[in-house]
């Protein structure tokens, strides 16, 4: 440990070191991890999320039996964050004390050296002011603690060394780095100031994930149930590691591969079916997550100002003036009477819209066939709950019906929500859609033929004060 944490502790307290023993383990926490594990769609990461689940267990059982002064939060764990646990092979995010805690799990041996992700060391996202390395003896149903590194000492190390990470994205860190006497960790956690350990500040990484978009469509969809360092290199790992929503589409991705490969054991056959998305359904909305992460975004939130961005205007939208009183009159020759009428069959099919919604359209060219897209939006205030409404209207040019099977599908940050299809029996001037989400949420529209003929436009977002 650096000299600075370690003069700070010697005169703290006068110290009357606990012996150290081996934690046992329920069986009820033993259940627990079986059911935390199989959440996981890979057989060796199943069984590493085993271990970790069984280590914090351990370690919430052992500091518990240390006293009452020490606040433990595991609720943001990541081994209850199974999208996590099936990318990184850490226990992160544990609070101890406001200490940002990272167990390091091993089996019943220990070598020379202790294995640490590479993400817990070089993201900020998963950096910690403390790493425990925790032995866990399954056989024997016990936990033991090893030792502890504090990050300042574990980044002074591999700086000294020059350290560098293997193919499995892991970093091997010699044991002889690790303070072994473990009730210096609870002298960390009772009187070290958090400010004597800094972690570095995490920065955003839109600009790298725009970068690594073309590749990322392309390669993700390769991705069967095996390992990222299998599949990509480095820059792009860390470009996924740190978006979750990212994290969440390979989670699913790689459940899919397994339910459709059949590769399922029994005992995983609940969780399999639980799955919604199919693989052609998530390959479809991978584009659009890509998109809705990494594309300028139209502010509609400034329609309600009579204003159009100047990214709107660049995209040739036209802001519709103010939803008058509807007349009975059907008329259908400029883009207010069309929208008017389109509104008053719109009530038929649930879509209720408030006298304050404001609207604009674009025009479109798909496979030269000429369409126009309106947006409609609102907000909803419901106590303290702000959300708002878009609705999409795609229409076909007057006197004329929208092509067969053309499909408008509405996507967010979660999955495809809504996908609406014109068949080949129906005879409809425009298809619709619409959605609700909080204000900073965002949604993305697909105009879709064919698979070689459709037009994904950019994110929809809502931001009435900017």
């Amino acid at each position: 440990m650096n000299n600075k944490s370690t003069n700070t502790l010697e005169y703290l307290l006068d110290f009357q070191p606990i012996s150290t023993e081996s934690i046992h383990l329920s069986l009820d926490k033993i259940d627990q991890a079986i059911q935390i594990s199989n959440q996981i769609p890979n057989e060796s990461r199943q069984w590493q999320t085993y271990l970790n689940s069984l280590a914090l267990f351990g370690f919430e059982e052992w500091l518990e039996q240390r006293g009452t002064d020490l606040t433990i939060s595991s609720d943001n764990s990541s081994i209850f964050n199974p999208i996590t646990s099936n990318s990184i092979s850490a226990v992160c995010h544990l609070n101890i004390n406001q200490f940002q805690v990272c167990l390091i799990t091993t089996g019943s041996f220990i070598d020379d050296e202790i294995s640490i992700p590479r993400a817990v060391l070089d993201l900020p996202e998963f950096n910690h002011h403390l790493y425990v390395v925790m032995e866990v003896q399954e056989e024997l149903e016990k936990v033991a603690i090893y030792g502890f590194i504090s990050y300042a000492d574990l980044i002074h190390h591999k700086t000294q060394v020059n350290l560098l990470p293997d193919e499995e994205w892991n970093y091997q860190i010699p044991l002889s780095c690790f303070d072994t006497e473990i009730d210096n960790l609870l002298l960390y956690f009772r009187c070290l100031d958090l400010s004597e350990i800094t972690l570095p500040e995490i920065q955003k990484n839109s600009e790298n994930l725009a970068a690594a978009k073309p590749e990322l469509k392309k390669l993700l969809p390769q991705l069967s149930t095996q390992n990222l360092w299998e599949l990509i290199d480095w820059e792009q790992g860390k470009t996924l590691l740190t978006n979750s929503e990212l994290l969440k589409w390979i989670y699913d991705w790689q459940w899919q591969r397994s339910i459709e490969s059949e590769n399922i054991p029994e005992n995983l056959l609940e969780v399999a079916e639980s799955q919604e998305n199919s693989l052609n359904d998530l390959k479809e909305y991978l584009p659009d997550l890509l998109n809705i992460l990494t594309e300028p975004t139209i502010n509609v939130g400034r329609w309600l100002r009579n204003e159009l961005d100047n990214f709107a205007n660049q995209l040739s939208w036209v802001l519709l003036p103010e939803l008058p009183e509807l007349s009975p009159m059907r008329g259908t020759y400029s883009p207010t009477e069309e929208i008017q009428a389109i509104i008053r069959e719109l009530p038929q099919n649930g879509a209720d819209i408030p006298p304050h919604a404001r609207g604009a359209y674009q025009d479109l060219l798909l496979g030269g066939i000429p369409l126009r897209l309106y947006a409609l939006t609102w907000s909803l205030v419901s106590g303290s709950t702000l959300e708002w409404m878009l609705l999409l209207v795609l229409s076909a040019p007057i006197g004329m019906s929208l092509p067969e099977g053309i499909k408008l599908r509405v996507s967010d940050t979660t999955g495809i929500l809504v996908e609406q299809k014109l068949n080949y029996y129906e005879d409809d001037f425009y298809l619709f859609a619409h959605v609700v989400g909080g204000w900073n949420e965002k949604f993305i529209a697909t105009v879709f033929l064919t698979p070689e003929i459709q037009e994904t436009l950019p994110p929809f977002g809502f931001s009435p004060e900017y």
